[in-house]
């Protein structure tokens, strides 16, 4: 046969004889290097046939840009004498990154040719965005009611408006400490704030010693510190049985509160408002503790009905009487039957402390009695009240509770509804009803396991059937698969076994929770998102597996700040949003949100990857496509991604205002 264009042919076989010679070696890399053997034979044909086919016209491109022999140098982080581009490899806080990647990346037969594209580059945005939440913008804020803070909440850029650029670290970024110091100590060029270090000097939640911040465990009502503060309420209620392991933290400072629950097997969601220049969230995440920029207002926070053992303020400001008690029938829809809420600080122990608080009795007082009255119209029970510390008891059902509202009507009980519904829903100020019960002693809604056997045992959302399509015996299939799943990441990610390595993990799309369950011996806490567009709504499930999460709409900006987590685990979302949004905006957000040299691992269909690694080259990420762990011939694989270290140029103004 002849060859259509000869000196074409001849320049395309040269140029990919340069390439195959340019490819690099699989030597061991003293940085990162990502490395497979390549048979050189098998290898020649396939670029001759590959070659010869896309002249011959039977394939116009190739069948996508997905190399068989890689090696990434990755170099150290962060040396505050270097520029935005380059690093250095002297950091002690640097573990190596060492990813082996499998040689079959080609799709099966009869997958859609991918256009070969110019990949579009990513320009950085300006140092004035590196603290940047899209959806808490102070600007934007403004235009909103400022009655009852929803000026505080979530209102996102519309379609159109979001940057298409790169959010930057701070110059002098480096990573946290591995965990558990990370817990006491935190950067200061990572969040370049000094504000709490003089407003909250006495309270001990924060002091700033040369190149780092200190939290020695302090907060406004507990002086001693976290851990004796806790203690004080582990003598009224039990935190060590395994009873209590989700906790809510509503205006959380820095979130002394959970970091130190940990200890203890309890793991707390910590939210606060984004504030103008505390950074109190953003220094929490710096700690390697959970949390995420809240506000109760007007909208349900993000999280089903029944899902925290505990719910907790201390002095957070939240006007619990007003508004006809809709923020303490907030807490009552996400507490668990039988769960407890603590309140300390104002108005508790009012008559101590009046003075200082600059207001008069009469009004702590009247405050307090409001309070008791909106939580005995809750049905709640007041267990103890002691020094600083109130504690309240919501009830294990709801049969006594409808007697009396036969007689009270107030608040009355809400119309059939989903109770799980959290996404941008209003409040309401009515009661939201258990499950039902045969009698008074039974739990509504099921009774749980303690830690840890109930990360493990089918949750009773599950065994009654209350999630369409998802059975016990899936349950049990879901976890195996997923211990299964997770050996094969840590296989090419070996770092993701490697004590330290990552702290704030993320999983985009969590079904049941699994890839968070197989990762609970390890040092790290994972934030399950279960997406508002998927057909079933399973976050209540992995709540009840002792598990948090949050609902999200990926194509948004979710409400936390740039550089919250090391790793990003994303199944499905890709094809779960297709021609909901675009893709590369989902992928701007994870680089939003990913610490520089963090990791990230989507699965997909491949001919999606393709497309993601398009954009994620533009991104300059680090990454390359596997295999599924079942082997080749499954259409969906993986991709495996490092976002590249750089930050905002030496001479930049850390301190704008976003």
């Amino acid at each position: 046969m002849e060859i259509p264009n000869k000196k074409k042919w001849k320049k395309q076989t040269q140029k990919a004889k340069r390439l195959f010679l340019a490819m690099p070696s699989a030597k061991p890399s003293s940085t990162l290097s990502f490395c497979t053997k390549t048979n050189i034979y098998s290898l020649a044909v396939i670029t001759f046939f590959c070659s010869f086919s896309y002249f011959l016209g039977s394939w116009q491109h190739s069948r996508g840009t997905i190399s068989t022999t890689a090696e990434f140098s990755l170099r150290g982080r962060c040396n505050p004498s270097q520029n935005s581009t380059t690093t250095a490899l002297n950091d002690p806080l640097l573990a190596q990154l060492s990813i082996d990647f499998s040689t079959h990346h080609a799709a099966e037969d009869g997958a859609a040719t991918v256009p070969e594209e110019k990949v579009k580059s990513y320009p950085a945005c300006g140092v004035e965005y590196s603290e940047y939440t899209p959806c808490e913008g102070t600007k934007r804020a403004l235009k909103f009611e400022r009655e009852r803070l929803i000026y505080r909440e979530r209102h996102c850029p519309e379609k159109g408006d979001q940057l298409k650029c790169r959010i930057p670290a701070p110059y002098g970024y480096k990573n946290p400490p591995a965990w558990p110091a990370s817990r006491d100590v935190a950067w200061y060029a990572n969040v370049p704030h000094t504000e709490l270090t003089v407003e909250k000097a006495v309270q001990n939640w924060i002091i700033y010693e040369g190149d780092r911040f200190r939290f020695p465990g302090g907060g406004t009502m507990f002086p001693n510190g976290a851990d004796a503060y806790i203690d004080d309420i582990g003598k009224m209620i039990n935190l060590r049985d395994g009873s209590i392991r989700t906790a809510i933290d509503t205006g959380c400072g820095v979130a002394s509160w959970g970091a130190y629950l940990l200890s203890r097997n309890i793991i707390t969601m910590s939210f606060a408002p984004r504030d103008t220049h505390e950074a109190q969230v953003q220094f929490a995440l710096e700690r390697g503790v959970p949390a995420l920029i809240g506000v109760l207002a007007s909208i349900r926070l993000p999280y089903p009905s029944r899902a925290f053992d505990m719910a907790h303020c201390s002095r957070c400001l939240i006007p619990w009487g007003q508004y006809d008690g809709v923020y303490l029938i907030e807490v009552d829809r996400v507490l668990r039957p039988g769960g407890y809420w603590v309140l300390s600080g104002p108005p508790i122990n009012w008559k101590k402390y009046w003075r200082g608080w600059e207001r008069t009795q009469k009004d702590l007082k009247a405050e307090q009695q409001t309070i008791e009255n909106v939580a005995k119209s809750l049905c709640w029970k007041k267990l103890v009240e002691k020094d600083d510390i109130a504690i309240w008891q919501k009830p294990i059902n709801h049969l006594y509770c409808k007697v009396n509202r036969k007689i009270t009507q107030n608040p009355p009980f809400c119309l059939p509804q989903d109770p799980d519904r959290a996404w941008y829903t209003k409040m309401e100020t009515c009661l939201t009803p258990l499950p039902e019960v045969s009698d008074s002693q039974e739990l509504a809604g099921g009774e749980l396991a303690k830690w840890p056997e109930r990360l493990n045992v089918i949750p009773p959302r599950i065994s009654r059937g209350s999630i369409n399509g998802v059975t016990a015996e899936i349950f049990q299939l879901n976890s195996e698969l997923w211990k299964k799943r997770m050996s094969y990441y840590k296989a090419v990610n070996n770092q993701l076994g490697q004590p330290g390595r990552y702290r704030n993990l993320l999983d985009m799309n969590a079904y049941l929770g699994g890839f968070a369950a197989a990762l609970v011996e390890d040092p790290v806490w994972v934030m399950n998102v279960v997406p508002a567009d998927a057909k079933i709504n399973t976050l209540g499930v992995i709540y009840e597996r002792g598990l948090i999460g949050t609902y999200q709409n990926w194509c948004e900006a979710m409400s936390t700040y740039p550089r919250t987590y090391d790793f990003i685990h994303a199944d499905s979302v890709f094809s779960l949003y297709k021609d909901r949004c675009e893709m590369e905006d989902i992928l701007l957000e994870m680089d939003r949100i990913l610490r520089p040299e963090g990791s990230v691992i989507l699965r997909d269909d491949v001919d999606v990857l393709v497309k993601i690694k398009r954009i994620t080259d533009g991104l300059n990420w680090m990454s390359r496509i596997v295999d599924h762990e079942d082997g080749p011939h499954q259409r969906e694989k993986l991709l495996f991604a490092v976002k590249s270290y750089w930050t905002a140029p030496a001479a930049a103004d850390q301190e704008g205002s976003f």
